[in-house]
């Protein structure tokens, strides 16, 4: 396919609608950055008539300097009874001074009707009035028509008279909007066709997720014709979200072979995907396709031996051409091929036989059979590897500690507050040292004090930070005496691991998985 596609970005103001997500205007702009130099042709920045936040985000705009992309400003058309030159929303579009604006009309009869409750003669002219006069400010006009395929459903002729009005009226493209998120594939790829036909302007694609399929809508759409299509970054979006736009922006290249970023933009994909989802503060979902941790995961072990001698076998892309990587899961549908392949993929250069390689793998499923689980804690696995070997010491013993919690008076006024406290027995080499700290919780003061005594023989370790705790109960049949796993994911600024304990007991679980986490970063990046 030869035609120009272009990549329309509308996370900044569609996907802020999604449960959960509240952007910063610092975030806004940080967030442009990243997808500007990813490659996308336009970036919708928010709607400046609707909050003080987006209009201060175009006031602060030409701190982009945007590279690749031009930033679109959103609104609606003017509203019913008024002109166009008088209404407020329109004024603030052209105040935002970007070179295009996007605006929303109806392109539903029923919606007309029942929603904005009036006359379908008066939605044409609001439509046809509102991108005239946006035109004659010199500005590249969008027009959204919202619940478009529901509207030609319901009234073909007149879905197909809101798109002519505004391409009558100079719009530079027209898209058709899935508001609803309920259209399937097939009957996108119909209407998109009819609508190429009929209209004598460009034609886009916006797709809501309500069906599973807003991806595979927008595909579809462009292959039936459509030459602008519009996502948001991870498909966040209200309701099920918007058209993932890293999904489209891989299938597009790697799958239809219509170039829309370069071969060097396309391999930032994950760290663009990971870095907007560190910034809207929402857990990178693992699971997403092509830049997820999981895309390219592999825990059976007859998969992971087939990947370990062809990666094609059970990857349908080489993951590196969109920033990913293969990872082997260690679990007890393991084999000895998928051990061996693991440590390699952990630059863990040890020789095994097979004999080794058997006994580390009944190793793994007994530990998985007490509630270890370490396909999500990779540097657990590797220390079990490492204990295994002969003539592995570990760099430090806890031979003993005690943990106290007790709820004092508090600052005047203030109530009461619980603090704990705990006292730590260490040994390293032949020194045993006996130390103390308070803490929020009898985690964090458990690690407080184990630093105490380490930091005399290791005085980087300050430099690890534990970043995230999870804990999860393994029977919660058994109540309050059920196993517990605990996962703690540790940084120290140039790197980051997670490390696994499981027991009867919560404190005990957490201190296995915080003394890996420490023999793990010794092990790795301390002097012997």
């Amino acid at each position: 396919m030869t035609r120009r596609i272009e990549l329309y970005d509308t996370t900044l103001r569609d996907g802020t609608q999604m449960e959960g997500i509240s952007l910063s205007v610092e975030d806004k702009l940080k967030i442009a950055r990243r997808l500007d130099e990813l490659g996308v042709h336009y970036i919708e920045g928010g709607w400046p008539g609707s909050n003080p936040k987006d209009a201060e985000f175009f006031a602060r705009a030409g701190e982009l300097k945007l590279r690749n992309a031009q930033l679109a400003a959103f609104g609606s058309t003017r509203r019913a009874g008024g002109t166009a030159e008088a209404d407020p929303n329109l004024k603030a579009l052209v105040a935002a001074r970007t070179p295009v604006v996007t605006i929303v009309g109806k392109g539903s009869d029923k919606q007309v009707a029942h929603i904005l409750e009036t006359a379908l003669e008066e939605n044409l002219a609001m439509i046809a009035d509102s991108v005239r006069y946006l035109k004659a400010q010199g500005l590249t006009v969008f027009f959204d028509a919202e619940h478009f395929f529901d509207g030609f459903l319901s009234d073909r002729a007149y879905a197909l008279q809101c798109l002519q009005a505004a391409a009558g009226a100079g719009a530079g493209c027209v898209v058709l909007c899935d508001t609803n998120g309920g259209m399937v594939t097939s009957a996108v790829a119909d209407i998109v066709r009819a609508v190429v036909a009929d209209v004598p302007c460009a034609v886009g694609m916006h797709a809501h997720n309500g069906a599973d399929v807003a991806v595979a809508n927008s595909l579809a759409a462009v292959a039936a014709g459509a030459t602008h299509v519009q996502g948001a970054a991870n498909g966040y979006g209200d309701m099920c979200g918007n058209a993932n736009m890293f999904s489209i922006i891989a299938n597009l290249q790697l799958k239809m072979g219509v170039r829309v970023v370069s071969d060097e933009q396309l391999r930032r994909l994950t760290e663009v995907s990971h870095f907007v989802s560190e910034i809207a503060n929402m857990p990178p979902n693992p699971r997403q396709p092509y830049v997820g941790a999981a895309a390219f995961a592999h825990k059976a072990g007859l998969h992971a031996a087939a990947v370990a001698k062809q990666p094609w076998s059970f990857q349908h892309i080489d993951p590196a051409l969109v920033g990913n990587d293969t990872r082997i899961l260690v679990s007890e549908l393991a084999g000895r091929h998928l051990i061996a392949a693991k440590l390699k993929e952990r630059g863990v250069n040890l020789e095994l036989t097979q004999q080794e390689l058997r006994e580390l793998l009944e190793h793994v499923k007994v530990m998985e059979s007490r509630g270890y689980q370490y396909e999500g804690a990779e540097a657990s696995f590797e220390l079990l590897v490492h204990r295994t070997r002969p003539g592995y010491s570990e760099p430090f013993e806890l031979v003993d500690f005690w943990v106290v919690e007790r709820r004092h008076e508090a600052v005047a006024g203030s109530g009461r507050e619980m603090v704990s406290e705990a006292m730590v027995k260490v040994r390293v080499g032949e020194e045993v040292f006996h130390t103390a700290a308070e803490g929020n919780g009898p985690v964090n003061a458990l690690d407080a004090a184990v630093r105490k005594a380490l930091v005399q023989f290791y005085p980087q370790i300050h430099a690890i930070k534990l970043v995230d705790y999870k804990v999860r109960i393994i029977d919660s049949a058994s109540g309050t005496g059920a196993s517990v796993r605990v996962l703690i994911e540790s940084a120290d600024g140039e790197d980051t691991w997670t490390t696994v304990g499981a027991s009867t007991d919560i404190i005990e679980a957490s201190w296995l998985a915080l003394a890996d986490s420490l023999e793990y970063w010794l092990l790795r990046r301390a002097p012997a």
